[in-house]
């Protein structure tokens, strides 16, 4: 009987096509970096309340951030009231939100952003404060829309699989129901283990717009490594899951704290670009470092991540010497390549070529992400040796010699100086100064 139920309530799921998403989402998000600090009395700067958000939907207009893309500004866990109201509503706290959500909606509005919000498929959230059950669904997507919210992440804890199974194909339902189009993001993944059979990602594609596959992001260097080495063992399973309107999420952006160094920090960005996965920070950008702020607002880095075919990349190689090889094929017969040093003691000589990493035969050139130089005189045959920081990247955006006009607008849009120049070490070996 609940096999029946289960297929008939899937079948009647209305695909998530509100045309939302055909990029990987972009902003900003509270959760790693602030956690569920409800002390205002001690803590009023980094304490989860209206402020907080106001402050950041400033700061992603005034420091350039909306520009690129950046647009979403979403709170996370421990926003409610520890109780529904007599309408059996979520209600945000009284103290720290007194203005209400559907206010700060319309600060964020006005300021040509988006909102987002948090809530948990179960009878709790993951710290305790009420959940969204089966029988509040419905009243919890029209108090979303009602707000002006514009995007959704449901979480998972407190709930079992099958409660999962039947809520959230009920809440794409409930979302599309409004009327309004809200972003649908779905923790179900990380709750089953992320991986076929359990999970059905034809069906997630159906009725979300991404989804959290793995466990959460933490502030350091283990965890990125940790994240990507998850997402590389099982892309042959993820990758052809992503496409556009429908995401795989490794987890927020940790650039501009406290655990990455700055090569670290190039290494995430470059990562996450490759893996078309969403770029929602979670820093205080009210005091962001230069060396954070230029990787987060690489415009090459961010227009390779929202490449419009929207085809997640790959891991290609990993070598002995711990070097590992990224790819992603780009419009424009572009292509993303990133070389990334698992080492942690010195800066490594990699020495190889386009052929070796399957390019077709003819002549390229390639655009370094992170120095804004350009690598010309590459055919497919040329050896080439890079050097790679220890838990770096060098990235490369690569293209066909006779469509370098098409990516001028890419150089001209990376402002950052060459530190590096190419010579001719020896008839067709490039060498990276």
């Amino acid at each position: 009987h609940l096999k029946k139920t289960l297929l008939a309530l899937i079948s009647l799921t209305v695909a998530m096509d509100n045309g939302l998403l055909k990029t990987p989402p972009m902003g900003w998000m509270a959760w790693e970096r602030f956690r569920c600090d409800i002390d205002c009395k001690d803590d009023p700067e980094n304490c989860i309340r209206e402020d907080l958000f106001r402050d950041m939907a400033d700061r992603l207009v005034e420091d350039g951030w909306k520009e690129l893309g950046y647009e979403y500004v979403i709170i996370d866990d421990c926003w409610m009231s520890m109780l529904r109201d007599e309408h059996g509503r979520l209600q945000p706290d009284p103290f720290r939100f007194p203005g209400g959500i559907a206010k700060l909606a319309r600060y964020i509005h006005d300021r040509g952003l988006k909102l987002g919000i948090y809530a948990d498929m179960g009878t709790h959230t993951c710290m305790g404060f009420p959940g969204t059950t089966l029988d509040t669904i419905n009243i919890d997507a029209q108090t979303f829309a009602s707000w002006g919210v514009d995007y959704l992440k449901f979480d998972g804890c407190s709930s079992n699989p099958i409660e999962q199974m039947l809520g959230y194909p009920l809440m794409s339902k409930a979302l599309n129901a409004t009327g309004r189009p809200m972003a649908y993001s779905c923790s179900w993944p990380v709750y089953v283990g992320g991986l076929p059979p359990k999970v059905n990602y034809s069906l997630l594609g159906d009725i979300c717009h991404l989804w959290r596959n793995y466990v959460d992001i933490q502030d350091s260097w283990d965890s990125v490594q940790g994240i990507v080495e998850w997402f590389s063992n099982n892309q042959d399973d993820l990758q052809p899951a992503a496409g556009p309107g429908r995401w795989n999420d490794p987890d927020m952006l940790i650039i501009g704290n406290f655990g990455l160094s700055v090569d670290q920090a190039r290494a995430q960005m470059a990562l996450w670009a490759i893996m078309a996965a969403p770029l929602i920070m979670s820093n205080d950008l009210r005091n962001l470092d230069n060396s954070a702020r230029f990787i987060l607002q690489n415009k090459v880095a961010v227009a390779i991540n929202q490449d419009s075919m929207g085809i997640q990349g790959r891991r290609l190689l990993q070598e002995k010497n711990h070097i590992e090889v990224y790819w992603r094929p780009l419009s424009h017969s572009a292509s993303a390549l990133v070389f990334l040093s698992r080492r942690t003691d010195m800066p490594s000589l990699y020495h190889t070529s386009l052929a070796k990493l399957k390019y077709d035969t003819g002549n390229y050139e390639a655009y370094d992400v992170f120095t804004g130089s350009t690598v010309t005189g590459l055919n497919a045959t040329t050896q080439f040796t890079l050097s790679i920081n220890p838990s770096g990247v060098v990235m490369w955006y690569v293209y066909p010699e006779q469509t370098s006009k098409e990516t001028e607008t890419l150089h001209y849009q990376h402002n950052k100086a060459s530190q590096f120049t190419f010579h001719k070490a020896e008839p067709g070996h490039l060498t990276v100064l």
